[in-house]
C-alpha cells in the first residue's frame, strides 16, 4: 500500500513537471497563449474518435504537451525571429524531433511518448523528418499529433507571420491532406466544431512580415 502511494505521489509529480516544462517551451517559443496544452485537447478529441486506448491517450496528451522540447533545448535565437530561416537554420531545426525524444527519456515519459515527439514531424507522403517515414509506418497518435500542432500553430500569433483565422487554417489543411497528413484525421478534424476556435486570429494581430 505504502509502494503504491508512493508510486501515485510521483506519477503526480512528473505529470507536473511535464506540465511546468511546457510552459517553458510555449514560451521559449514565443506563444502569447498556452500552445502546447491546447494541442493536448485537441488530440485527444481526435483520438477518442479514433478509439485510441486510455493509455495511447494518456501517452499522446504527454507527448503533445513536450512535442516541441526539443526547440527549448537547442535553444536557437532564430526560433524568436521575425525574419525567414536560411537553409543552414532550416536544417538545425530538423533535429529538434530527435533531441526532443532524448529530452523527453531524461523527463521519464514512457516509450511511446518519446517516439512521438521524435515522429510528430513526419508527413504522410515520406517528405517528413526525421525518418522519413509514410502513411501507416507513422503511428496513428503521431499522425494525429502532426494534424492538431499544424492547426494550433496556424492559428497562434508567430514572430515570422500573421495569425491565419480558423476557416484559413481548415483550407490550409484540406490542401495538404494527402502530402503532409493523413487525409482521414483531417476529415474528423474537419467534423470537429465546438473549441476550435478559442485562439481566434482577430485576438492575435501581426507585428511583423510574414516568413
Amino acid at each position: 500500500m505504502v509502494s503504491k502511494r508512493k508510486d501515485v505521489r510521483r506519477e503526480a509529480e512528473l505529470h507536473e513537471e511535464w506540465a511546468r516544462v511546457a510552459a517553458e517551451t510555449d514560451r521559449f517559443e514565443v506563444y502569447e497563449k498556452e500552445h502546447a496544452a491546447r494541442i493536448a485537447r485537441l488530440s485527444d478529441r481526435l483520438a477518442a474518435l479514433f478509439h485510441l486506448s486510455t493509455l495511447d491517450r494518456t501517452s499522446l496528451r504527454v507527448a503533445a504537451l513536450l512535442h516541441d522540447i526539443g526547440e527549448a533545448a537547442m535553444n536557437r535565437s532564430y526560433v524568436r525571429r521575425a525574419g525567414p530561416l536560411s537553409a543552414e537554420e532550416r536544417i538545425d531545426l530538423g533535429r529538434h524531433p530527435v533531441i526532443g525524444e532524448q529530452e523527453a527519456a531524461r523527463l521519464e515519459t514512457e516509450p511511446s511518448v518519446q517516439l512521438i515527439v521524435r515522429w510528430h514531424h513526419e508527413w504522410w507522403n515520406g517528405a517528413g523528418y526525421p525518418d522519413g517515414l509514410c502513411r501507416t509506418e507513422i503511428p496513428l497518435p503521431a499522425r494525429i499529433l502532426r494534424v492538431a500542432d499544424a492547426y494550433a500553430a496556424l492559428t497562434e500569433q508567430r514572430p515570422y507571420r500573421a495569425a491565419f483565422g480558423p476557416e484559413e487554417a481548415r483550407r490550409h489543411l484540406v490542401e495538404m491532406s494527402g502530402i503532409e497528413f493523413d487525409p482521414e484525421i483531417v476529415g474528423a478534424f474537419l467534423d470537429i466544431k465546438e473549441g476550435l476556435e478559442e485562439h481566434s486570429a482577430t485576438e492575435q494581430k501581426l507585428a511583423y512580415e510574414p516568413r
